[in-house]
């Protein structure tokens, strides 16, 4: 897996902390800084997400990614998964994680409670590298709820 990331302050744009990363899947990203008040052209202009809001989206998809995946395979008629993320960060740099809580609502036709909460420890557990990673600075906790959907 690769990734570039370019500045784009020096190209005259809109923000001076402005970046964009091109995946090396060919898909592209653009980040950018919180603005500055004391020092104007030390900050971005928050024209897009900050670079660690990326990071946690990420670690988002990755676990979304997995809890749907599997409760797919286990035949489970899940339609619908969605996973609010919250954290704090230390206030020292460098400012990791220090607290994320993942609070998933999952929507399905006669899910049960026990699949879902056993996708969600699998992904946190053996798949999501992401929350793999963060959970070495970061104290993970998850929950949950289910949604019945009476669509047909």
């Amino acid at each position: 897996m690769e990734c570039t990331v370019s500045w784009t302050g020096a190209t005259g744009a809109r923000s001076g902390m402005g970046f964009v990363a091109e995946t090396g899947s060919g898909h592209v990203l653009v980040m950018d800084g919180a603005p500055d008040e004391a020092k104007p052209e030390n900050g971005g202009r928050n024209l897009a997400p900050r670079p660690m809001e990326t990071v946690l989206a990420g670690t988002g998809g990755c676990t979304a990614y997995d809890v749907v995946l599997i409760l797919k395979r286990g035949r489970h008629d899940v339609r619908g998964c969605s996973v609010k993320l919250t954290s704090d960060r230390a206030t020292t740099d460098p400012k990791v994680f220090t607290k994320i809580h993942m609070h998933f609502t999952v929507r399905g036709r006669k899910l049960p409670a026990q699949a879902v909460e056993r996708a969600i420890a699998m992904s946190h557990e053996k798949y999501c590298s992401a929350s793999a990673m963060l959970a070495k600075t970061a104290e993970m906790t998850t929950s949950f709820e289910v949604v019945e959907d009476d669509q047909m």
